[in-house]
């Protein structure tokens, strides 16, 4: 059985209610039908009759519930609420009522904020920013956490490296040039993602284009000293840097470059020094190695919340729900 197909079985274990707004595209009706078929999850989509009608026409996906901002008997709530929430920021009933009818996302996290749903997939055809924005002044983040940040998991095909060829690859999706604490929070969260998606033990590497001094420039600074700080919070993850990518995941160049690491050769969990890298790093995966992609899910958000490629596929789609449907899970 395949990484996604796991996740799949844990999804319809407990089938969550999770909210897809992008009614305007075809993509989301496609997957709708695909999750209604194996069950996944419970759907709400969020859109007007015309649309639902023009872009889900020929596909069943009778089981969703289809939510009209116009018309929905909660749409008031969610204008008081919205009021309450951004007030300080200036926020009045008119400007409420105006996003919300016209940005569905922004509806959808009023949904998941009130407690009608449990999370949000979104960004098939909105920029990540359109979709984290709101997510960030409504929802917030987890307590405790730092920065919400996003991962790409990999699943690469007939791979000896990482557990089985999974990985995730971390900041991949959000944080732009992060410095050492933001860089350590990103490294802790992605070891939590990874040991709830994958139920395996995280192995983290620090990745640099140094291995343990070989190069010296600031930017090998920042890894370093990001390593220090994860190291000193959460004293017992395996993590390690800083190291290049060949040291992370070969065990023979490991053992030659960073001998008596305990990641070295063995990193499952890739930290980027920065979001060039980490973006490069898993398209360059994803089309040469011809890579599963998953993401970039979000980790650190009060409530699962996440983004889409606007290159994604139906089936991208589906397999990005099933991975939010176990983020719900977790936070119970």
């Amino acid at each position: 059985m395949g990484f996604i197909d796991v996740i799949k079985e844990r999804a319809k274990a407990d089938r969550k209610k999770i909210i897809l707004p992008e009614s305007m595209d075809r993509r989301i009706f496609e997957a709708a039908a695909q999750i209604q078929k194996e069950d996944l999850a419970d759907l709400i989509i969020i859109g007007s009759p015309e649309e639902i009608e023009k872009n889900g026409a020929g596909l069943d996906f009778s089981k969703a519930v289809v939510v009209d901002p116009a018309t929905y008997e909660k749409t008031g709530e969610y204008i008081d609420k919205l009021v309450e929430l951004r007030q300080a920021k200036g926020m009045t009933p008119e400007k409420a009522k105006e996003i919300l009818m016209t940005d569905y996302t922004y509806y959808g996290v009023m949904m998941v904020k009130c407690g009608d749903a449990d999370g949000l997939v979104s960004g098939a055809c909105h920029s990540t920013a359109n979709t984290l924005r709101p997510c960030l002044q409504i929802l917030k983040t987890k307590p405790g956490v730092k920065l919400v940040s996003a991962f790409f998991l990999m699943v690469v095909p007939d791979c000896e490296y990482g557990a089985d060829g999974a990985f995730i690859f971390a900041d991949a999706g959000l944080e732009q040039n992060p410095d050492p604490e933001k860089l350590a929070a990103i490294a802790v969260s992605s070891a939590e993602s990874f040991e709830l998606l994958v139920q395996k033990e995280p192995i983290v590497a620090m990745l640099s284009h140094s291995t343990k001094g070989s190069a010296k420039h600031a930017d090998v600074d920042k890894v370093v000293a990001a390593t220090e700080i994860a190291k000193q919070n959460n004293p017992g993850l395996k993590l390690d840097g800083e190291l290049q990518l060949d040291a992370a995941i070969v065990p023979s160049v490991g053992a030659s470059k960073a001998p008596g690491s305990e990641v070295a050769g063995k990193a499952n969990v890739l930290v980027f020094p920065d979001l060039d890298a980490g973006n490069i790093g898993y398209k360059l995966v994803q089309r040469l190695a011809k890579a599963e992609a998953y993401g970039p899910v979000t980790q650190g958000i009060a409530k699962p919340v996440n983004d889409l490629s606007r290159g994604c596929s139906a089936e991208d789609i589906v397999g990005v729900v099933a991975i939010t449907a176990v983020q719900c899970q977790a936070q119970e």
